[in-house]
């Protein structure tokens, strides 16, 4: 799953401008890629990927229908669209936002719940649209997959952190450093925040789009999208201390024998697979 909040949900209290969203229809997630490069040269700012779309956002100031059937004339492809007035959507979200409660493991909650009780872990998470609250079943079940991991004293790297909210577990599981890297400059904000509110003194947040060369962990967690696990497959096993554990999501489960095939070639061995609603997670170490 590839998600990247509308400019115009991040922007409300600054934009009242309507944007029109623009919904297409494509099951191949090459023909989503190169039609989201296409739309963004075009002044598309936010765009929402599933299994069968593509929703794409515009300013209704800078949307131009010819523009649009143009693009997708290639890909014999139409849009429905639909004008996208303002609206207060962090008081939207909050008003559907229920605690996430991984078993009697971990809760992970807004600042406007009660606190839950009957877990080892709770995390508070302000509620920003950033991707990793632990409502998708991606981030689920790497939370749940994290309790098979002794992080006590390890060292972390949190690829693609989102919220921060799996650097913050990692530190509440005695982490000794976590690492939290993304590419989006609003979920390095939104994990700053996170990080500060939980008190956590162990993450060091930083922007960017690969593991860092030259440096090791003794476990990675990636919950990204299927293309950008196998682009830097290679890159997380060098950045893997031998008998470290690499732990993955934010891919279908009919994808798993892709992530999986990638993964051996790199030379990691694989552990645990997990599936829920359609997505899975997978656990692998690196043994030499």
């Amino acid at each position: 799953m590839n998600f990247i909040v509308p400019q115009c949900v991040r922007d409300f209290f600054i934009d009242m401008n309507n944007y029109i969203k623009a919904s297409i229809n494509s099951s191949a997630e090459e023909e989503r890629e190169i039609l989201i490069a296409l739309l963004s040269n075009e002044g598309y700012e936010g765009f929402e990927e599933t299994h069968s779309g593509l929703s794409a956002y515009i300013s209704e100031e800078l949307f131009n229908e010819a523009i649009l059937k143009e693009i997708l004339q290639p890909f014999a492809k139409s849009a429905q669209t639909e004008i996208i007035v303002p609206k207060n959507w962090n008081a939207e979200w909050e008003s559907n936002y229920e605690p996430v409660i991984v078993e009697d493991f971990v809760a992970v909650r807004a600042h406007f719940h009660q606190p839950v009780t009957n877990v080892k872990y709770e995390i508070v998470i302000t509620p920003k649209m950033s991707f990793g609250t632990g409502h998708h079943a991606t981030t689920w079940q790497v939370m749940k997959l994290m309790q098979e991991i002794d992080f006590a004293g390890k060292t972390v790297f949190d690829f693609g952190c989102g919220t921060g909210v799996l650097a913050i577990l990692a530190e509440k599981l005695d982490a000794a450093s976590v690492l939290a890297v993304d590419n989006d400059d609003w979920c390095i904000e939104n994990s700053l925040e996170n990080v500060a509110n939980n008190c956590c003194e162990k993450i060091e947040v930083k922007k960017g789009e690969t593991p860092p060369s030259g440096q090791q962990f003794e476990t990675i967690l990636a919950n990204i999208n299927r293309h950008i696990l196998l682009q830097n497959m290679k890159a997380m096993f060098n950045a893997l201390h031998v008998n470290g554990y690499l732990l993955i999501s934010g891919f279908y489960k009919e994808e798993n024998s892709m992530l999986a095939d990638a993964a051996k070639v790199n030379g990691l061995q694989l552990i645990k697979t997990t599936d829920r609603h359609n997505w899975s997670a997978m656990l692998f170490q690196k043994l030499k």
